[in-house]
C-alpha cells in the first residue's frame, strides 16, 4: 500500500507497520521539510497506524539520535523516538544503524566518500568504535523482520552493533 503523508488517510487494519522513511537535509532541501519528513511523517503515520489497531511499530532511526543534541539531524531523530514511545504501541521497535550500505537510486556525495573511507578503517574499528562500523542495509531489514516475530513487548532501541547480531 501507498501511504500519502500529506493527508491523514486512514491505513487499513495491520498488526504491524515497518517504517523505513528518512531524507536528508540536502535533499529535503530546508531543515523544515526534513523535519517534516523525519519527524511529522514518521510520527503521524505511527499514529494513524495505532489508531488502525497496529500493536507493533518498527522504525530506522540513526545512530546518535537524541532530543537534546546540539546537531539538528541527531536531534530530530531524538525527537522523533520520543513521540513514538509516547504513542503507546504493545510493542516499539527503534532502529538506529550507522552509515547503510547497499544500492540507491540517487548518489550522495557523502555517503560515497564516507562508505570508501569506512572500507578501509572498518577492520580497525574495535572496542568503542565499532558501533560506528557501516551496516548493509539488507541486515537491517532482516533485523526488523526477525524482530517483528519475536514478540517483545515495551519500547525498544537497538544500535548499530545490537542490528548485526539480530540480523544473524
Amino acid at each position: 500500500m501507498v501511504y500519502n503523508f500529506d493527508r491523514a488517510a486512514a491505513i487499513p487494519a495491520a498488526d504491524d507497520v515497518f517504517c523505513c522513511l528518512g531524507t536528508t537535509i540536502a535533499k529535503a532541501g530546508s531543515r523544515d521539510a526534513f523535519r517534516k519528513v523525519d519527524f511529522e511523517y514518521i510520527v503521524g503515520l505511527a499514529r494513524n497506524a495505532r489508531k488502525a489497531g497496529a500493536k507493533r511499530f518498527l522504525v530506522v532511526s540513526s545512530l546518535g539520535a537524541n532530543a537534546h543534541s546540539a546537531v539538528f539531524y541527531s536531534r530530530v531523530k531524538g525527537e522523533t523516538e520520543q513521540a513514538l514511545q509516547a504513542i503507546g504501541f504493545r510493542e516499539l521497535h527503534i532502529f538506529q544503524p550507522s552509515l547503510l550500505l547497499g544500492n540507491r537510486h540517487e548518489s550522495r556525495m557523502g555517503e560515497r566518500i564516507g562508505i570508501a573511507a569506512t572500507t578501509f578503517i572498518t577492520p580497525l574499528m574495535l572496542g568503542p568504535m565499532r558501533k560506528y562500523r557501516p551496516i548493509e542495509a539488507q541486515a537491517v531489514a532482516r533485523a526488523m523482520w526477525k524482530t517483528a516475530w519475536a514478540n517483545r513487548r515495551g519500547n525498544h532501541v537497538y544500535p548499530s552493533e545490537k542490528i548485526v547480531v539480530l540480523a544473524d
